[in-house]
């Protein structure tokens, strides 16, 4: 629970009780998030947003006194920032990937959306850049610039000495949480991760963890996951997307308050990210799922081959010494297709692919046979192929026919190959073998 708020973590414990800590496995818990009273859920977070301001007010001050400012500058850097104005932060490493000027392209847009009496919007920016990352430094200036134009003085800040600290206020106070990648170079974006189990709401490129975690209940996607040739029309593309979103969605949704003075449909998205996005994107999953897929079975596999004085690791050993000898000599002699519609492959037939393999010195066994699938592009080429597993069937004079089926689920050009890998039961996967062959 480190990055969740202590204010947001009671609110959890009330409602998610102690499962929520001693089983986080169990993702029906998050179910419960839907009985937290709105109102409960809003008053949390405008408290967390407060208490970013007034950190962020003692940054500055704290900053300006030290570079020895006047009185009156300082007392103005008492009352930066409105504590119930919408707050989008943005704060990482100053990667120039990471485009952190890109919504200041348009900056007479962005002063209209800043000083909306009605409807504000705040910026909060932090990062470092790397000491030898000079474009990277540059992205700093030009922020700190911007922050000092007397028009944004009051809406916009660039926290310095960017630490835990600064993350986890930010991560906990903001309302959205603006992340603007240059796809697809994002890694993973966890600050995201930990803004959204805060109830903080995504704004994103679709790259990273986003790509996989958005849909529109739970935030918003910055364009559709295009990636562009230009940098220069990728940036002015996607500003005015994000522009659009701010301006047309964010905004809006924001302020459009109820007699109560609730946002119940922001509300309704905080606590749908919170459920959704909390269960899966987190520590405990992540860490049981390595557990559970990989740490145990490499263990248990690391025993298995260790008994008796390492039988099973000699045996695999020879075997694999077999295989690299007689490998050169493997081919595959033909392959031929039958489908169903008899001369017309039609959707909701198969394909039938049989293939003869020349297997010198080895068994069908030794061999796992695949039929690589999938549509095809305008250049001939297949996208997101799938593999399909094919049976060994006539074993003659060291050639077995191999036969798979090709499910017809959709009409357009299809294509397919034929491949063969070593297969053996102690082998960690098939790609360990170092041998492929393609026909």
């Amino acid at each position: 629970r480190g990055w969740l708020s202590i204010d947001m973590s009671d609110l959890y414990d009330r409602y998610l009780g102690p499962k929520f800590v001693e089983d986080p496995m169990d993702f029906n818990v998050f179910d419960r998030i839907d009985d937290i009273p709105a109102v409960e859920v809003w008053r949390t977070h405008e408290r967390r947003r407060e208490r970013l301001v007034t950190f962020a007010r003692r940054r500055l001050v704290e900053r300006m006194r030290r570079r020895g400012a006047p009185p009156q500058e300082l007392a103005q850097a008492e009352e930066i920032l409105d504590p119930r104005a919408l707050t989008i932060g943005f704060a990482r490493r100053f990667a120039t990937y990471k485009r952190a000027t890109l919504l200041l392209r348009d900056p007479e847009r962005l002063a209209r959306l800043l000083t909306n009496e009605e409807q504000p919007v705040q910026l909060i920016f932090a990062g470092k850049a790397h000491p030898h990352d000079n474009p990277g430094k540059e992205l700093i200036r030009q922020i700190v610039h911007f922050a000092r134009d007397p028009r944004f003085r009051d809406r916009v800040v660039f926290l310095e000495d960017y630490d835990a600290a600064v993350g986890r206020y930010l991560t906990q106070g903001c309302d959205v949480w603006l992340n603007t990648p240059r796809r697809p170079q994002e890694a993973s974006g966890t600050s995201g991760m930990k803004a959204a189990t805060n109830g903080v709401l995504n704004c994103s490129i679709l790259d990273g963890w986003w790509d996989e975690g958005y849909s529109p209940e739970v935030g918003w996607a910055i364009g559709a996951g295009e990636e562009y040739a230009d940098e220069h029309e990728e940036d002015n593309v996607e500003s005015k997307a994000l522009y659009d979103l701010i301006e047309n969605q964010i905004v809006p949704v924001f302020y459009d308050r109820g007699r109560d003075g609730l946002p119940r449909e922001w509300v309704k998205k905080m606590k749908a990210s919170m459920k959704i996005l909390g269960r899966f994107f987190n520590t405990s999953r992540m860490v049981a799922e390595y557990t559970n897929q990989m740490y145990g079975p490499a263990f248990r596999h690391q025993q298995s081959l260790a008994e008796n004085e390492a039988a099973g690791a000699r045996a695999l050993a020879g075997w694999r010494d077999r295989i690299m000898e007689a490998w050169p000599q493997v081919r595959i002699e033909s392959v031929d297709t039958y489908d169903e519609g008899r001369g017309a492959t039609v959707v909701g037939t198969c394909l039938t692919v049989s293939a003869r393999v020349h297997l010198p010195g080895l068994s069908p066994s030794d061999l796992l046979l695949e039929l690589y699938h999938g549509t095809l592009d305008s250049q001939g080429e297949l996208e997101k192929g799938v593999r399909t597993p094919m049976d060994a069937g006539e074993f003659q004079d060291g050639v077995c026919t191999f036969t798979g089926c090709i499910p017809c689920k959709m009409s357009g050009r299809y294509g397919f190959a034929v491949r063969a890998l070593p297969r053996h039961p102690d082998l960690v996967h098939a790609y360990d073998g170092e041998c492929v062959l393609w026909g």
